[in-house]
């Protein structure tokens, strides 16, 4: 399968890695987060101290998961803002330099009485 590059560029590859950074970041908080809950539920709920071991794993990585989501995608979110203000940035200079040349170019005009 060919692929126009587009995918291999190095800003998609940057992307990817602001995105498993903001995954490693979300699932770390989200799972702190999940494993509070899980030993507030231990000390007070006899409903999940019945649950097995197995339910609460799931509960866990749930949690986990549902955090390294988010993190990711609001940090791809992020860096694409990030990339489009740069192109902007740099876009808007060319005109900007583009028009200072346009007017250093001319020679200054006459004024007739």
């Amino acid at each position: 399968m060919h692929t126009s590059g587009g995918l291999r560029s190095e800003e998609a590859s940057d992307a990817a890695w602001e995105g498993g950074r903001g995954a490693v970041a979300g699932a770390a908080k989200w799972g702190f987060f999940a494993a509070v809950l899980g030993g507030a539920g231990y000390t007070i709920s006899p409903i999940y101290r019945g649950l097995t071991i197995q339910f609460k794993v799931f509960l866990q990585m749930s949690g986990m998961i549902l955090g390294a989501c988010l993190e990711a995608d609001h940090r791809v979110r992020e860096y694409e803002a990030k990339i489009r203000m740069q192109k902007r940035l740099l876009r808007d200079r060319a005109v900007w330099e583009s028009y200072e040349k346009e007017f250093e170019d001319e020679p200054p005009a006459k004024k007739d009485r």
